[in-house]
């Protein structure tokens, strides 16, 4: 009984290591309401790349800029966020012995 346990533990931590590194390569994206920022974050909620319309650099209005990033970026968090808690709970799904009520899962 406690070695098929610890086999379960192993397992779920192994399936849980490789859902972490699928994750690094899904790529979701916030946007400010005009569409003039874009911020791209991985799975794992790391920002990995934020692009600027030119035309908002042009106008030089650093405040503006500052909410429109703010924005964009928070909006790109919680899209990594949701996608975060799919894949880890799809990844728990029968590593959770039956019966055994854990919130979240």
């Amino acid at each position: 009984m406690f070695g098929n346990f610890m086999q379960k533990m192993q397992d779920a931590k192994l399936q849980m290591d490789e859902t972490k590194a699928r994750l690094d390569s899904m790529i979701v994206e916030g946007e400010s309401e005009n569409g003039l920022i874009i911020v791209r974050a991985n799975g794992n909620k790391k920002i990995t790349e934020i692009i600027i319309d030119k035309y908002i650099v042009d106008e030089g209005d650093s405040e503006a800029l500052s909410d429109l990033v703010l924005v964009a970026a928070n909006r790109a968090l919680d899209a990594a966020e949701e996608l975060n808690q799919k894949e880890m709970n799809q990844a728990a799904q029968g590593l959770i012995p039956e019966g055994l009520d854990i919130p979240g899962m």
